[in-house]
């Protein structure tokens, strides 16, 4: 397909990319190889949080999603609030810019729709809102694709959320629940439809290790300090996160076991480096990762998984290694049940060392129907997706004589 001019279709991809979550950055990934399939003749670039690494490492052009540099720090000083309240209007004019130069802008995948970590209400959830009002306003269509959504406590995050998610021209989402929260926040979900991950459309690796080939534990951690309603009580929460995690790590090391640590955020490093100190064993190492690609890897040469972050349990089970979740919002529960393993859940708010033990010998007694499970749930996974990116495709880019990207549509 070429737009109305008869040039090739312009594409932007939007979001929280290039900044150091690999989950993210997985998500993107999906949807490039998608467009590289489906729409080869399509020029791609990104609004996004880290541009010299998406230009770097997707070779698109890349624009940054703030203006303000400093957006994410705190800003406690007179002039650091003035820029960023100088940011806000300076985006509103960038935003539509950079909307408008576009066919089709998709947003994919990730937890755009939600605050299950800590989230300021005019950071990203401003930036998505501007977004997804410049695509309505320019005519150009806002696809959230396979993202994810949960409850919203703050009422200006929730409020934002709401109307960018109105304002969208196609959504779909990544579980059952992130459609039933978006319901309850007065969206029309009805035409919205349910798939699996993005991540599980990436390339799966060559299993690590074969069954009389002795394996570690790939052991996932988090930089975990609950959601964005437990700001009062994070350095609790996460205390109790760190010492639990720990706790089990040192157990699998006295009974022998050769642990790997795993990460999906640059932040998580701390975390690492507390567990590598307090545990002191060379049993205990901790892997350095680029990508999901590079997780699945690690994942697949493992006996066993336990992980806390969204897409370490996805290139986990991806992998088809038996996988327990550290959960800590609804996402990975509603993943682990979709994948059939949803006995094999446990708080990561309340990690009681002894209790996630007992879960983790149970699994790997069950190892061998987990791994078949993951197996069939895998190709299900795929199919689904499939299924997606031909209505994806359907959506956004309809057959030449159809209505042009540009053309006024009716409000939902």
């Amino acid at each position: 397909m070429t737009a109305a001019s008869g040039t090739a279709v312009r594409v932007g991809v939007f979001g929280l990319l290039g900044s150091g979550n690999l989950g993210n950055d997985g998500s993107l990934e999906a949807v490039l190889g998608y467009l590289r399939r489906e729409r080869p003749d399509a020029v791609v670039d990104a609004l996004c949080g880290g541009p010299e690494n998406v230009t770097a490492r997707y070779g698109i052009p890349a624009t940054r999603l703030h203006w303000y540099r400093g957006e994410y720090r705190t800003a406690s000083r007179a002039g650091a609030v003035a820029g960023k309240g100088l940011g806000k209007l300076v985006d509103v004019f960038r935003t539509a810019a950079w909307v408008r130069r576009h066919d089709v802008v998709i947003v994919p995948g990730m937890g755009v729709l939600e605050a299950t970590l800590p989230l300021r209400p005019w950071g990203f959830p401003y930036a998505l809102f501007l977004l997804c009002a410049a695509g309505r306003l320019t005519g150009t269509p806002v696809a959230l694709v396979g993202v994810g959504a949960a409850p919203i406590g703050n009422r200006a995050t929730r409020t934002l959320v709401r109307w960018s998610a109105r304002l969208a021209a196609h959504r779909s989402y990544r579980d059952a629940p992130s459609r039933d929260a978006m319901q309850a926040m007065g969206v029309d979900t009805r035409r919205d439809e349910v798939h699996p991950d993005l991540a599980f459309a990436l390339p799966t690796p060559p299993a690590g290790r074969t069954p009389d080939t002795p394996g570690h534990v790939c052991v996932g951690v988090m930089d975990f300090h609950g959601g964005d309603d437990d700001r009062a009580a994070a350095g609790e929460i996460h205390r109790r996160y760190l010492e639990g995690t720990t706790r089990f790590v040192r157990a699998l090391v006295e009974d022998g076991r050769a642990v790997r640590l795993l990460t999906g955020d640059e932040c998580d490093a701390p975390v690492v480096a507390a567990i590598l100190g307090a545990v002191d064993s060379p049993l205990v190492t901790a892997a350095v990762t680029a990508s999901l690609d590079d997780l699945m890897k690690e994942t697949a040469a493992a006996d066993t998984v336990v992980a806390t972050r969204y897409h370490n349990l996805i290139c986990a089970l991806k992998a088809g290694t038996p996988t327990l979740a550290l959960s800590y919002a609804a996402k990975s529960d509603a993943l682990m049940a979709d994948m059939g393993l949803g006995a094999y859940c446990h708080p990561a708010r309340e990690v009681d060392a002894d209790r996630l033990l007992e879960q983790f010998r149970a699994l790997e007694k069950n190892a061998a129907d987990a791994r078949q499970i993951l197996a069939e749930r895998n190709r299900d996974a795929v199919r689904r997706l499939e299924q997606q990116f031909t209505v994806l495709t359907a959506a956004l880019f309809p057959a030449a004589g159809r209505t042009p990207a540009h053309a006024p549509r009716e409000t939902r």
